[in-house]
């Protein structure tokens, strides 16, 4: 990625795609060049949780809601401490941020970060354009002096795919860190950082848990070091298929019984665990308004998504594992995509979105909550 942080207002920009469809607009935070897979959210707020997700590394960015940036940017609601996302793509971004908690506008914060977009295109066709053709690597360029068209597509045929992508390493802390219990400290749970969000320790921290973030290299031996009541995998980007080290990790986990919770990548981990495959979705689920069905309730949930890749596991009967009985808990009600499976023999369970709700509905804030029974229940 290259970047100039001047001025982009005026700036004309292409964003190019693999399979050589190109559309211009003009320059939307930094000005350079930049690369990563297309990807569409279909959130209408919540942007800059989404542009701070680590789950977003190496991916460009489409937003479906038209006009982006109205409430500006502030340092509380970041989920990391950077941008994660490689590049930026809004139809009408807000020329004026309007709200109280307002500190700068996401134009000038993208630009301080170095993050290259592009503004002024038609957003509705691009979507519509990766809804039948399926996620693919992007370019954006911009600048006074751009390549001609065959260049720009050549740089792009030359990025890396997202398909066998290992990532988790590049974005995961290096060293560990402690959230602390809010109010009387009731567990301790060991969470392996995958690209965790910073709304997720919080979350468990609530309900007075201290958790103790790892980085995706631990070990077995490290997690079990802190005493951990409970062990979760978070969220990250990549593809699961590479990630045997977190795969070998957890099923060090399950044969110890210990209670377990994972979210996106750590249930596709926990997926992989237990002998199932993991398959690359044509392009994927991010939002903030997907519809999931708890299937151990019935509970309809509308939940926050960020995943490319999903889970091959049987919707239609109980499976047997090395670890015992496992079936699918979550399912999403548009596709059938697996979006949650939980072990029936052990205290195990995981769900493919984001029950942390940065951004996104609360309706799933009860997957913590059952966390907490199942250690609990082993405590007990």
């Amino acid at each position: 990625m290259t970047t100039s942080t001047r001025g982009a207002a005026k700036v004309p920009a292409v964003l190019v795609l693999e399979d050589g469809r190109i559309f211009r607009g003009r320059a939307y935070g930094a000005v350079g060049e930049t690369f990563g897979e297309a990807v569409f959210s279909t959130g209408m707020t919540g942007y800059q949780e989404t542009l701070t997700d680590p789950s977003y590394h190496r991916q460009v960015v489409v937003m479906t809601a038209p006009h982006v940036g109205n409430t500006g940017v502030n340092d509380e609601d970041p989920e990391s401490a950077r941008i994660w996302v490689s590049g930026y793509v809004v139809r009408d971004p807000a020329r004026v941020s309007s709200n109280w908690r307002a500190q700068r506008s996401l134009d000038e914060e993208l630009r301080q970060q170095g993050v290259v977009g592009i503004q002024g295109i038609d957003t509705r066709a691009l979507t519509r354009h990766l809804r039948e053709s399926g996620a693919m690597r992007v370019g954006i360029f911009s600048g006074s002096a751009l390549p001609d068209e065959g260049t720009m597509l050549a740089e792009v045929r030359q990025a890396p795919e997202m398909k066998g992508a290992d990532l988790s390493a590049e974005v995961a802390t290096k060293e560990t860190y402690v959230v602390p219990a809010i109010g009387e400290k009731k567990f301790t749970v060991a969470a392996v950082d995958l690209g965790i969000k910073g709304m997720t320790p919080h979350r468990m921290a609530e309900r007075g848990i201290e958790v103790h973030v790892l980085p995706a290299t631990a070990t077995v031996e490290d997690v079990y070091a802190v005493r951990p009541d409970g062990v979760f995998f978070s969220n990250g980007p990549g593809d699961p298929a590479t990630a045997d080290h977190a795969v070998s990790v957890m099923q060090g986990v399950l044969a110890r019984k210990t209670p377990l919770f994972g979210i996106c990548f750590g249930n596709q981990i926990l997926g992989r665990a237990l002998g199932f495959g993991t398959y690359k979705l044509k392009y994927g689920h991010r939002g903030i308004n997907q519809p999931v069905q708890d299937r151990t309730t019935g509970k309809v949930e509308i939940t926050a998504h960020n995943h490319g890749f999903a889970v091959d596991a049987p919707l239609d009967k109980v499976s047997e594992t090395p670890y015992g009985r496992a079936e699918v808990s979550h399912v999403c009600l548009n596709d059938d995509v697996v979006e949650g499976l939980q072990l029936l023999d052990q205290p195990a369970f995981s769900v493919q979105y984001h029950p942390e709700a940065a951004a996104g509905p609360h309706d799933a804030a009860y997957l913590f909550d059952r966390f907490v029974s199942l250690m609990e229940a082993e405590r007990a």
